[in-house]
């Protein structure tokens, strides 16, 4: 079957037009607080719809169904298209001047990685600070509605089991039409977001920085329009714990958040994957915790007011803070967790393979693919014993097919081995072991902060031009799931069959 290219530019044109008119609202922004690129914003603004309309307008006459192929098609290169068009402000408004700087932290922004190149984010315009919140809040919202509309059509491993619980063919669906689930969690999110605004404006947040960081919150993305993150707020605990709670919720699966606003809070409580993610955060919390209050000096790793509420106080928060950065992939910063004592540098390194919940905007390789490993696994010493017994793995009292857990075995395979490869890469750079590792993790598990050269407190100003195309890369392919990037390199999907 040949594809049809007809769909597969009119969806991109849609996608651009898309893009050009968040690009629009940046520009109000940049009125509104008279930033002087007004004009920059509104031209690059106009050049993306151009060249959307003109993509739209040509393929209007197409097939409308779309197959799995197209299907792929659309989602690898979509993200990547968006991406291209969307370093546009930054060039235009000569916010970052270099295409590769500029591809480099629009492509973190949709992915929600959190990267930046920007050594000075506090001299950059609002309307482009705006901008690059808003690629990672469009990057959240698109990562809800492929989760729901589209990874379960294609039949993307572990996606799946997220699908049992929304649009598929289950009795727990949120409502018969995808398009109407993504309008819901769309609706879920958008809440959140207001929230969160209203929240930290309360605590004391600027209104600029409250919506600014209530995106990078709710997208799991990480991007502050401060040099020192989170950490500028050190003197206020109570800003940081209301980012705390919107990184639990946005790490958590949309579609429980759905279930607790209708009170099926028993839905919510009984949900396999949110027990093991809210234990893994307990429990991990309270290990840095005592470790930073009885090994690491605090006051040391953070930027200006460390201990308000008192010393206990200040090595939870930061501890708590800091896991739920990391396991979520937010990547705000509110400490250096380097300077926490080796152990602690080897224990959030390992976090960043964790992830949050499937349904949530954030990456890594998600916890319900960890339970269903660790089930099999312990499944695997009783077949030992019992060979001829049917053992299968079961989800929230659910039996789970053998090719699901295949293709989640596969899934982490593959995982490790594209972190494995990443790090040979940036090794290949001339970049140490300790920062082409903490490369490679943070870039696919799109957490944001690395190790070494590229911590909490650095940035990646530093990364050869080859190293940001190569972590750009890793960043689209983490974010997709693997599969729906990597198929694309194998000479059977391009056959017509």
């Amino acid at each position: 079957m040949k594809l049809n290219y007809k769909i597969i530019f009119h969806f991109l044109g849609l996608l651009i037009l898309f893009n050009g008119g968040f690009m629009l609202l940046s520009a109000l922004v940049s009125l509104i607080y008279e930033d002087g690129v007004t004009l920059s914003l509104s031209l690059a603004a106009l050049v993306t719809l151009l060249f959307g309309g003109v993509a739209m307008l040509f393929t209007r006459k197409h097939n409308k169904e779309m197959n799995k192929r197209e299907g792929y098609i659309v989602v690898a290169f979509g993200w990547a298209i968006m991406a291209l068009s969307g370093t546009l402000p930054y060039i235009f408004t000569q916010s970052i001047p270099s295409f590769t700087n500029a591809f480099f932290e629009t492509m973190s922004g949709y992915t929600t990685t959190g990267a930046s190149i920007l050594n000075d984010i506090e001299i950059i315009p609002e309307g482009v600070l705006f901008w690059r919140s808003l690629t990672h809040w469009i990057g959240g919202m698109g990562i809800i509605v492929l989760a729901i509309a589209i990874l379960p059509l294609l039949g993307i491993g572990g996606m799946q089991m997220f699908a049992a619980e929304a649009p598929g063919p289950s009795a727990d669906k949120l409502h018969p039409r995808i398009t109407d689930t993504a309008k819901r969690l769309w609706l879920i999110y958008f809440s959140y977001t207001a929230a969160e605004t209203l929240l930290l404006k309360l605590a004391g947040m600027s209104f600029f920085d409250a919506i600014n960081h209530a995106m990078a919150t709710l997208s799991t993305g990480g991007f502050s329009t401060k040099n020192a993150s989170v950490a500028h707020w050190n003197g206020q605990p109570i800003i940081q714990y209301i980012i705390i709670l919107f990184m639990f919720l946005a790490g958590s699966n949309f579609v429980l958040s759905y279930f607790a606003f209708k009170g099926k809070v028993q839905k919510v409580i009984r949900d396999e994957e949110f027990k093991l993610y809210f234990k893994f955060i307990a429990v991990f919390t309270i290990i840095a915790a005592v470790i930073v209050y009885f090994k690491a000096d605090v006051s040391a790793s953070t930027i200006a007011h460390p201990m308000v509420w008192g010393e206990g106080e200040s090595a939870f928060r930061h501890a708590l803070f800091q896991v739920l950065t990391v396991i979520t992939t937010t990547g705000f910063i509110s400490a250096d967790y380097t300077m926490w004592t080796p152990f602690l540098v080897v224990f959030f390194f390992g976090l960043m393979f964790l992830g949050g919940s499937a349904g949530s905007t954030s990456g890594g390789v998600k916890v319900v693919r960890h339970l269903i490993l660790i089930k099999n696994g312990f499944l695997e010493f009783k077949r030992s014993l019992h060979p001829n017994a049917i053992l299968p793995v079961r989800y929230n009292t659910k039996s789970i097919s053998g090719d699901i857990v295949f293709n989640i075995q596969a899934f982490f395979i593959l995982y490790m081995l594209s972190f494995i490869i990443g790090a040979l890469v940036f090794s290949m750079l001339g970049i140490d072991f300790q920062s082409a590792i903490g490369l490679s993790a943070s870039s696919l598990g799109n957490v944001g902060p690395a190790l070494g050269d590229f911590g909490p407190v650095n940035n990646y100003a530093a990364l050869p031009g080859i190293g940001k195309w190569w972590c750009s890369f890793l960043m689209l392919i983490g974010r997709l799931e693997l599969f729906t990037v990597l198929v694309l390199f194998t000479p059977f999907f391009w056959r017509n069959r």
